[in-house]
């Protein structure tokens, strides 16, 4: 993924709904959603880990929620995220 994608304002407002749709869709496999939740909840928690990476907590889960979105609309491109507005 390139940085300038990454860092799009559009894409990190769709990111966290798109993240939720994945992580909840049964049709995502449990093997997958531990590759967004295992690294960014070690790091939460263990963020002394590595001490000398200058990257907060939310840096961290945004360039990983990125890397977990962008694999999963190629891996499971059946899965569309809602309309804004939700069902009306």
């Amino acid at each position: 993924m390139k940085w300038r994608k990454l860092l799009s304002i559009r894409r990190l407002s769709h990111m966290p709904g798109q993240l939720w749709m994945y992580l909840t869709s049964p049709q995502v496999s449990f093997v997958d959603k531990l590759l967004f939740l295992v690294p960014v909840g070690l790091y939460w928690v263990l963020p002394d880990v590595m001490p000398f990476v200058p990257i907060d907590d939310i840096g961290v889960t945004l360039i990983v929620m990125g890397w977990f979105v962008a694999r999963m609309e190629r891996k499971y491109p059946s899965i569309k995220l809602p309309p804004p507005g939700g069902n009306r």
